[in-house]
């Protein structure tokens, strides 16, 4: 008893004793800016360090592009008919690219829940930078480490008829970047919300199989039933997916007829949607998810 009434006084400094001052810097666009390049570069780091991860993200993908479009590739081949032939492998690669893509950028996210379980988010939390630093370091930390990923799967395309065209190279990773960018803070939002490892992955593949079923990654857009045709509007990830086939079709060689078949583009009541506004609801999508992340994460204590 004696003890424990004596140990505040212990603690206590002595009079006259030098208080040492921590110095806090003032908030500024230049830290906030350094906040993001750290939880980009800390995003980048784990990426580079854990190659069981980069190795399983690759698994799935491969399997739909050369398993499954060369196990059915046969049956095309027999109903090519006279407008001539289309590989299967060739028709799902923009699809195979942007499931790469979904795959790496969602789970990018569960970072967040690590962090969370193991006390890192509160100390990143209660530095002195803008939270909003912190979510946008970690979604376009996820959106890059995504599309490294789907770089190895664009360097597939030789093995699924698509030529190496730099431009189009070039234009399916920004194209990939984008998608990667508004699944990441789709991601986000979730871990914002999500206290356990456990239901973060649940959650996520609930989200994710629809989204991937309801792309139009593996079918054409056209002919669907009314039902599936309106689910496949509704859903973000198509207006990822349409823009890499029409960029891959543009550089194929095929009939306007087979391209009219595998590559209709998204319809709303008839009209086709232009690339140009795909990719700005891509663009809007990201920017609002992102928006909802940062709200999500000034509330979180």
């Amino acid at each position: 008893m004696r003890s424990t009434t004596r140990a505040p006084e212990r603690e206590r400094a002595p009079a006259g004793a030098a208080v040492v001052r921590v110095h806090v810097p003032p908030r500024s666009v230049r830290h906030d800016l350094r906040a993001v390049r750290i939880v980009l570069y800390r995003e980048l780091l784990r990426f580079w360090r854990d190659r069981m991860r980069m190795v399983s993200g690759l698994v799935q993908p491969v399997l739909w592009l050369l398993v499954m479009g060369t196990g059915l590739s046969s049956l095309m081949a027999t109903g090519g008919g006279p407008m001539g032939h289309v590989d299967l492998k060739t028709f799902i690669f923009p699809g195979v690219c942007a499931m790469s893509v979904m795959f790496t950028a969602m789970f990018s996210a569960s970072s967040i829940v690590w962090d969370r379980e193991f006390g890192f988010l509160r100390e990143m939390l209660v530095a002195p930078v803008s939270r909003a630093a912190i979510v946008v370091g970690k979604c376009v930390g996820g959106a890059v480490v995504a599309t490294l990923q789907g770089t190895v799967i664009v360097a597939m395309a030789g093995l699924a008829g698509v030529p190496y065209d730099p431009l189009l190279i070039l234009e399916m990773l920004g194209l990939m970047f984008l998608g990667a960018l508004a699944l990441t803070g789709f991601g986000v939002v979730l871990a914002a919300r999500i206290q356990t490892m456990q239901s973060f992955f649940g959650v996520m593949q609930m989200a994710m199989m629809p989204m991937m079923f309801l792309s139009g990654a593996l079918y054409p857009l056209s002919g669907l039933p009314t039902w599936l045709s309106v689910l496949t509007r509704l859903n973000p990830l198509t207006y990822a997916v349409d823009p890499l086939r029409q960029a891959v079709f543009r550089h194929l060689q095929v009939s306007p007829e087979l391209a009219r078949v595998f590559n209709p583009g998204v319809t709303w009541n008839g009209w086709r949607v232009p690339v140009g506004l795909e990719i700005l609801l891509v663009v809007v999508m990201g920017i609002g998810l992102m928006t909802v992340a940062i709200l999500e994460f000034r509330r979180a204590e």
